[in-house]
Parts: C-alpha cells; sequence; structure tokens
C-alpha cells in the first residue's frame, strides 16, 4: 500500500473517482463529482473498465473489439468532460482498465494514493440501487481506503448544487 503521511504536500491532487458507463445515472455521479471540485479544489477522474468478454474468440476478433471498447470508452469520457467542462474550469483525468468491475476500481484507489473518494450513483429503480452500487456495498464499509458516495439517480442537478 503506498505511503500517504505526506499527503497534503504540493504533490497531492485529491482526486473524486467517477466510474463512467453507460447508465442514465452516471451523469449524475459526474455532476455531484464536478460541483464539489469546483467548490473544493481537485481533479475529477474518470475511469471506464472494459470488462472481460466470456466467449472466447479468435485473435484477430478479440483485439477488433478490443479496439473497439477502448474507442468507445475514449467517447464516452469525452462527453462526460465535456459535461464537467459546461460547470467551469476543472481539472479531469480519464482512465481507461480491463478486467472485473469491482477488482478495477480497488486496483485504482490502491495505486494512485491521490483518489480520496469514490463517487457512484444509485440507479432508479425498483430491482435495487443497480448492479455496481450493490456489489461495492456487499463489500462491507471497510471494503476500500477512501469514503464511497452514492449519488441517488433520482436528485436533480439544482439539488445537486445545492448540497455541494
Amino acid at each position: 500500500m503506498p505511503d500517504t503521511s505526506d499527503r497534503y504536500t504540493d504533490e497531492y491532487r485529491r482526486k473524486f473517482l467517477v466510474v463512467v458507463d453507460e447508465t442514465e445515472e452516471c451523469a449524475k455521479a459526474v455532476t455531484f463529482a464536478a460541483l464539489r471540485v469546483r467548490r473544493t479544489g481537485g481533479t475529477v477522474a474518470l475511469l471506464s473498465i472494459i470488462e472481460p468478454d466470456e466467449h472466447q474468440h479468435w485473435l484477430g476478433v478479440e483485439e477488433i473489439m478490443r479496439a473497439e471498447a477502448h474507442e468507445a470508452a475514449q467517447t464516452l469520457q469525452a462527453r462526460h468532460a465535456a459535461r464537467i467542462a459546461a460547470f467551469g474550469s476543472i481539472n479531469v483525468e480519464r482512465v481507461i482498465r480491463e478486467g472485473k468491475k469491482t477488482e478495477q476500481i480497488e486496483a485504482q484507489i490502491s495505486e494512485d494514493p491521490d483518489v480520496a473518494i469514490l463517487v457512484l450513483a444509485a440507479a432508479d429503480s425498483a430491482e435495487g440501487p443497480g448492479p455496481l452500487v450493490a456489489s461495492i456495498a456487499a463489500r462491507g464499509a471497510n471494503a476500500f481506503r477512501v469514503p464511497v458516495t452514492v449519488v441517488p439517480g433520482t436528485i436533480s442537478d439544482s439539488d445537486l448544487a445545492a448540497l455541494c
């Protein structure tokens, strides 16, 4: 585990880590993180995770699918970065990882000592908060070295602005 005893030096850049995907509620997590960074400083780190395909493919097909997944992740991150830019001059970092979601979130938090908070958004669904929030919650309160903020998927942007 990285030494964080000197976290508050000039080199420390507090990051709000947001897992970005195609879900509607993801925009709420991005908005919350952007508003908090605008008010308190830091960086919004957008994390896209490309999960492995469960089917085995020929190498050429697998490489094409992987390249397409990276391109889609970059496009999605660009869309969220543009949303963040609408809130003013906010530092944005983009990270793309490959693997299982919860494992890659944990790895990103472990490897980047500047990550100070994980921001997720709950789905607006009768079936529950969504698979990612449910899997993170199932890990328990001490699963990560950082706090986890879960933003309600139904909250309005104006209510988020009032909170931040």
